[in-house]
Parts: C-alpha cells; structure tokens; sequence
C-alpha cells in the first residue's frame, strides 16, 4: 500500500496532468498580456509624438481621437472637397513597412482655395468676338440691331414710356457648320451683359434630348430640359425632328412642341428659345403650329461660306495650330476650296468640312514626318504639296 506522502505525490502529478491545457492556456495569456503592454508601449509612443506634432500622420492620414484609444482614418480630400473623417475603431499597425510620414494637417478643415470667378465679358469685348468671325456679315448687322433694340426697350422702361410687345425667340435658319451654335453662344452673353437674361448659359439640345419613348414621359423631359435652360439660352437644334412630316398623330414629338410653347410663355421673362436647322425644314416647321409661328417671328439666315471664307477659316486653323504652308500647299488649298464650294449640295459642311479636312492633313503631315530619321522644327511645323494632294483623297 502506498504511503501518504507517495499518495499525495501521486495526486499532485495527476492534477498536473490533468490541468496541463489550463496551464498552456495560462502560459498564452501571460503572452497575450506581454503583447498587450507593446502594445500600449507603441500607443503611448505615438500619443507622445501626435501631440508634439499637433498633426496626423499621413499615408493613411491617422488621427488621434481625444475621446478613445482608436484612430480616424481620414479620406485625403480630392480637389475643391472638405477633408472627411472615417472612424477606425482599431489600433493602426505599422508592422508592414516604415511608418508613413508624418505632416501637419487638421481634421475636418477646409482643404481646397475658392476658385476666383471667370471675370464675365463685356458688352464690347463680345461685339469683338461677334465681329472676329469669319463671314456671316448679315448675321454681325442682324445681331446688333437686336441689341440695339432690346437697350432702348431697356431704356425706355426705366424712363417708364410703354414697349410694344416683343419675342426674343429666334429661328437660325442655314447648312451645318456656318456658326448657327456659336452666334447662339455668343447671344446668350451677350443678354447676360444687358440684362436681359439672368445667368447667359447656353443649353444645346434636339429630338432625342425632349422626347421620350413613352406617353407621359415626353412632358417630363422636355420640362427638365427646359427648367436647366432658365435664365439663358435654349437652343433646339434640327427642330423639324419633333413635328415630323409623316404627320402621325401619336408622335411625341408633338407632345414635346406643346409642353415647350406653354412653358416659353410661362417664363417669357427670363428663358430665350431658338430653333435651328436647314432653311426650307424650318420654315415647314414653324408654319405646321399657330403657336411655333406667334412665338418665333425672328429670323437669322445663316449663308453658306464661299471658297475665300472657306480658306480663311482654314488658314486660322493652322496658325492656331502653329503649322504653316508653302507656297505650293497654299495654292492648292485655294483650289481646293473652290472646287468644293462650287459643287456644294444641301449636304455641304461648310466650316465642318474645313475642320476635317485639316484634320486629315495633320494625319498625313505627321504620317510623313515620323518617318524622317531626325525632325527639325521646320518639320514639325511645315505643310507642303504632297500633304495636302494625299489628305484631299482621304
């Protein structure tokens, strides 16, 4: 029989045994707390050194919270924003990697300058834009004496005499490319600088920009259009779309016209509408509704360019561009222009035409001077015979 010292030995073996995964579990936790005070060793650390800095440390930008022991992460702001705060309720490890770098910043304050406002045209500077453009000499005359119209009417009502009634809405009549969208720009500045309108943008727009597929929805979208429009300029281009000449009685089209006519007059005060496309479509276009024809009693033709207006919009082009022309390159360029003008159709791009036309003599011009094995500046700069003879086959 054991005795009871071997007893009580034997006992405390077996009690070790069997608490042996109690003590690693104990041992772990002794670890776990070790790790627990580095931890605190670091925070503390890094408290000391936020507080000497007065900053955060970017990278990810930290940020000490005065309420807790966790971090904000904070969202480096992009260009014009605040700077906002994420919280990150865990202790940031920089175990990967070296510690970012610590900068200067506040959480939460403005990050971005207010931008200076655009200075806003003049009344004259823009009457020297109207005039810098090539051509359109009935359109330059046309525009002044409306603006010369609306000053006196202006003038006549501070002096409190009566105005006889008036539509500012326009019809520009004319081919693509003769300036229809930039004389329209030009326009709304110029109202703005009068007084006539509130804010002078420009809003760009056709069929597929106020009507919809569904019944109902057509009113909705022309409104929405409309109402991003106040105070400027609504200008519908390729109106005849939206009265076309099949004249189907389901169209939406004819939907988008009434919503437009009611809302022209519901804001005759601060909105101006002009529609645009080729001649004979828009004079069919405003005939085919009583209310287009009283409301758009104003018309702009827009000629088409001849072969010296032609080339001097090209011309313009290139020195905008810094490229210049030999003599022969010019020559052709002349004759070129006046073989296209004088076998125009109701097609003709006029100044679209000239643009792509350029653009296919730049394609060359670069396709033959990539190939040269040294450029000089001249190269780079010069357009000459066989550039243009191989652009005006593209």
């Amino acid at each position: 029989m054991d005795s009871l010292d071997d007893i009580n030995k034997k006992s405390r073996e077996e009690l070790l045994r069997d608490m042996k995964p109690a003590g690693a579990y104990l041992d772990s936790l002794s670890g776990f707390a070790d790790i627990i005070g580095t931890i605190r060793q670091a925070e503390n650390a890094a408290n000391e050194l936020l507080r000497e800095t007065s900053g955060t440390i970017t990278g990810k930008n930290i940020v000490k919270n005065a309420a807790d022991t966790s971090y904000t992460e904070v969202t480096p702001a992009a260009d014009g924003e605040k700077t906002k705060a994420n919280k990150k309720t865990s202790t940031k490890d920089f175990a990967d990697g070296e510690p970012p770098q610590v900068t200067e910043t506040q959480t939460d304050t403005q990050t971005d300058t207010e931008e200076a406002p655009v200075a806003e045209k003049t009344q004259e500077e823009l009457l020297e834009t109207l005039d810098a453009l090539v051509g359109l000499d009935n359109i330059k005359q046309s525009v002044k004496s409306l603006i010369n119209l609306v000053k006196i009417r202006k003038l006549r009502e501070e002096n409190e005499l009566p105005n006889p009634p008036l539509s500012l809405h326009m019809v520009f009549a004319g081919n693509p490319g003769t300036g229809k969208t930039t004389v329209a720009r030009i326009l709304s500045e110029l109202y703005k600088a009068i007084g006539v309108l509130s804010k002078g943008q420009l809003v760009e727009v056709d069929r597929s920009g106020l009507v919809a597929g569904f019944v109902g929805q057509t009113a909705i979208k022309t409104s929405e259009v409309v109402t991003s429009a106040l105070g400027g300029i609504l200008f519908i281009d390729e109106a005849y779309a939206l009265a076309p000449d099949t004249g189907a009685g389901n169209d939406f089209g004819r939907e988008s016209i009434e919503t437009l006519l009611k809302l022209m007059e519901d804001h005759r005060d601060d909105l101006i509408v002009i529609v645009a496309g080729y001649s004979d479509p828009m004079e069919r276009f405003i005939t085919s509704n009583p209310g287009l024809e009283s409301r758009f009693n104003r018309y702009f033709f827009f000629e088409d360019y001849n072969s010296e207006e032609l080339y001097e919009i090209f011309d313009l082009m290139c020195v905008k561009s810094e490229y210049k022309l030999t003599d022969d390159a010019q020559e052709f360029a002349r004759e070129h222009f006046k073989i296209i003008y004088e076998n125009r159709d109701e097609n003709f791009g006029n100044a679209r035409h000239v643009r792509n036309f350029f653009e296919n003599i730049v394609t060359v011009h670069s396709d033959r001077v990539s190939a040269l094995e040294e450029h000089t500046r001249e190269d780079l700069t010069t357009i000459v015979l066989e550039d243009m003879e191989k652009a005006a086959e593209v």
